[in-house]
């Protein structure tokens, strides 16, 4: 089994990341920002990646801290939990529609962190977060996993819609990109032998 756990600590965030990558997609999420722990139980349900999460930051200031941190535990777990990536699948792409809203992820667990963000919100907020801050979750997960990561919103009007798309677009892509290949189970996906 791919598990892994980790504790960040800072004087802003504590948080505690619990990730089984051969999972069944249960999850626990308390970061203490509703619409957060949302968008972190679809990325467990549709990944089939189960995931625990507990995470106390300074809300008291704003949810910036918490949920940048939150992206980055769960990467770091990740990243622990893949090991040497021997075997992966490496490359997925996903295609999430939602009602009105169309999104397209796509992802290359290559070890060298990128993120591509083409979505743009009518509104400044969903529920109590700040809508810019949905780009500092996917990029602090995306520097702390170590994947290549371009999230583009093709066409939406409901912001909540077109968030919760490129969650679960992460999700699918992620679930087939650690999907180990029985044809390659053995070897590292690259020509250099090491991701």
């Amino acid at each position: 089994m791919r598990t892994a756990s980790i504790e960040r600590k800072t004087k802003e965030t504590n948080i505690a990341v619990e990730v089984n990558l051969d999972g069944t997609g249960k999850y626990n999420i308390q970061t203490g920002i509703g619409f957060l722990d949302h968008m972190l139980e679809q990325i467990s349900k549709h990944s089939l990646i189960d995931l625990t999460v507990k995470a106390k930051g300074d809300l008291h200031i704003d949810l910036h801290h918490t949920t940048e941190d939150t992206g980055i535990a769960i990467g770091e777990a990740i990243l622990k939990a893949l090991g040497d990536k021997k075997g992966i699948k490496r490359y997925a792409h996903a295609l999430i529609p939602m009602d009105e809203t169309l999104s397209r992820i796509a992802l290359d667990v290559s070890g060298r962190p990128y993120l591509v963000w083409k979505v743009k919100l009518k509104v400044e907020k969903l529920g109590e977060m700040d809508t810019e801050l949905f780009k500092e979750w996917f990029q602090g997960f995306a520097q702390a996993a170590g994947i290549t990561l371009h999230i583009e919103n093709i066409y939406g009007d409901n912001s909540h819609h077109i968030i919760e798309s490129c969650y679960k677009g992460l999700a699918k892509a992620l679930r087939s990109a650690f999907e180990i290949d029985p044809r390659q189970k053995d070897s590292i996906p690259s020509t250099k032998g090491t991701i």
